[in-house]
């Protein structure tokens, strides 16, 4: 009878359950990376939320808030200064961007050739504009592109009888400036990405392009470009998405007058005007979610270029085959 009693006890009391190991390897895992989710959500998610609700919303940082719907981007739309910053930002991009991936590549290419001696050097040196300071770099720029006559870079031009120019006032010097900025900032920084991908081509592949009769140039378009051609879209969309959200580089240039003057001011200059300068926050956070919308739609043209290559290179070798 207590054999009974005790049968019945033990199926009536559950059985506590123990993790097996794979389980507790997956809820570690978790745990791991459980802090940057958090941080993120904190820092990153939740701002980006924010924004976009008060995108719709009339509030100068204080008191209620006022739902007005679609106005703010109507506002926006209808600012001439909004198409002058996004113009701005554009003609700045494609002028520190372009350059500086052409240039990134040739500079990469003579750093890997095993000829180039102090190799180590040129690298660290190629590297540095990267991690100095802005306040560095505004301070070089500056006396560089002084609005004096006797600035160096009016020296420079002056050699080609060219009139001194107000780098900081006129509408293609400051371009020009902050273009050269960006462009001595990045250049080191893409540089050491493409050399990242030249030292992944396997060697092989030159020396069987030399036993054919390869030169160096035909090595270079023909082997050298094409296997770097990932790298190549990393740097144009990463190039892209920085140069539309262009902001440190004219702010420490033109100083206190960064935020009243439109030669220079890219589009988070003027978001940045219309939250702490006007109190608006609402206007600038419409302006953010028109950024948003413009970096996702040059992404995605981005994406659909590579792609688009990738299934042209499948129907020519069908019709190879064929």
């Amino acid at each position: 009878m207590e054999l009974t009693r005790a049968r019945a006890k033990d199926k009536a009391e559950p059985k506590k359950r123990k993790l097996s190991e794979s389980k507790k390897d997956m809820l570690s895992g978790y745990l791991y990376v459980a802090p940057f989710f958090i941080i993120f959500g904190i820092i990153g998610l939740y701002p980006a939320i924010f924004s976009i609700y008060l995108a719709f919303q009339k509030w100068s940082g204080f008191g209620e808030m006022e739902y007005v719907g679609m106005q703010n981007f109507t506002l926006v739309l209808q600012d001439p200064l909004f198409w002058k910053s996004l113009y701005n930002t554009l003609i700045i991009g494609v002028m520190g961007t372009a350059p500086q991936l052409l240039v990134g590549i040739i500079l990469a290419y003579f750093l890997n050739l095993a000829v180039i001696k102090f190799t180590n050097f040129f690298r660290v040196t190629i590297f540095m504009p990267y991690i100095t300071s802005m306040v560095a770099v505004a301070l070089v720029f500056g006396v560089f592109f002084s609005n004096n006559e006797s600035a160096l870079a009016n020296y420079v031009i002056g050699w080609f009888g060219v009139d001194p120019i107000n780098w900081k006032t006129s509408e293609w010097g400051a371009k020009i400036a902050i273009s050269l900025m960006v462009f001595w900032r990045w250049v080191g920084y893409n540089t050491i990405i493409y050399l990242a991908g030249l030292q992944s081509i396997p060697k092989d592949l030159y020396e069987a392009a030399k036993i054919d009769g390869a030169n160096g140039v035909q090595q270079f378009f023909h082997i050298t470009i094409p296997l770097l051609k990932p790298f190549i879209v990393l740097t144009v969309f990463m190039s892209t998405v920085g140069a539309l959200q262009l902001f440190a580089e004219p702010t420490v240039f033109l100083g206190g007058s960064a935020f009243n003057r439109d030669e220079a001011m890219t589009v988070v200059m003027y978001l940045y005007r219309d939250a702490f300068n006007l109190n608006s926050f609402g206007t600038a956070s419409a302006t953010a979610v028109l950024l948003l919308i413009i970096i996702v739609i040059i992404a995605s043209i981005n994406t659909w270029l590579t792609s688009g290559s990738k299934r042209r290179k499948k129907v020519r070798a069908k019709h190879a085959k064929g």
